[in-house]
């Protein structure tokens, strides 16, 4: 029976054999390596995939789907919302220390899902995820930039990250409303030590009125909590390097 795409899970399947070759290659499973994929879906990535690795952890809310790939001998099904999966449990299940994730991200909940995986960064070893262009955009975008923000500081403090392919929307079963792209994130051996909740509410604070100088947003945030340090408030939250936010977090705490 044809699967009937589901708006409210954000279903776009892929579907152009040339892209997802192209993804597959980007990736390079390798045999035997411990890999999760989100949201499967019809197996279009999964099955070239599993075919390299042997054995790949699944992770699929649409219950149907779930039932399809259960019935697919190499594959370990975990049917749950993505947001509310322990990757650290994902790792210890697969008796590994680190896990490669994968996925073609549902785009409606695919900033969360980014925000969720940070939690979990010490057990993978790197990302591969198909997202909305625009988001990937702003995952890489550097300082003085429209698309720089919370989100590309708070994943550029904790990964490499790369845009590595562009894909088109006639590449997916509905064709989506928007361009799409692949995006390799590689966390940092070691990181800069921060508390990233303390970083995540500065960025945020921050970014909260991004037209105006910091002085009227984090300049009274940093006056609140008795910040006695030196630190330019007579810029815009897009003109402040990654680093910058992370070194005023790291002296915010003291």
């Amino acid at each position: 029976m044809k699967h009937i795409p589901r708006k409210r899970f954000g279903q776009h399947f892929l579907s152009d054999p040339g892209i997802i070759d192209a993804i597959v290659r980007a990736i390079a499973p390798r045999a035997g390596q411990p890999m999760v994929e989100i949201g499967p879906g019809l197996a279009a990535l999964t099955q070239p995939l599993v075919e390299r690795l042997g054995r790949l952890t699944v992770i699929e809310l649409d219950r149907d789907l779930a039932a399809r790939l259960r019935a697919h001998g190499q594959l370990d099904v975990v049917e749950s919302d993505v947001l509310k999966v322990d990757f650290a449990q994902v790792a210890k299940a697969l008796a590994a220390t680190k896990i490669r994730v994968v996925g073609n991200l549902p785009y409606n909940i695919s900033t969360p899902i980014l925000f969720h995986l940070l939690e979990y960064v010490q057990v993978i070893e790197d990302q591969h995820f198909m997202l909305q262009k625009e988001v990937i955009d702003r995952m890489v975008a550097a300082p003085a930039t429209g698309a720089y923000g919370r989100l590309s500081v708070m994943l550029q403090w904790r990964y490499a990250m790369e845009d590595v392919l562009f894909v088109p929307p006639g590449s997916f079963d509905p064709p989506p409303k928007v361009d799409s792209a692949v995006v390799r994130m590689v966390p940092y051996a070691t990181p800069a030590e921060v508390d990233a909740a303390l970083l995540s509410e500065l960025v945020q604070v921050a970014f909260s009125q991004r037209r105006k100088l910091l002085r009227h947003t984090l300049g009274r945030w940093l006056d609140e909590r008795g910040y006695a340090g030196s630190f330019d408030t007579q810029r815009r939250a897009e003109e402040v390097p990654v680093d910058e936010y992370v070194a005023l977090a790291k002296s915010a705490c003291y």
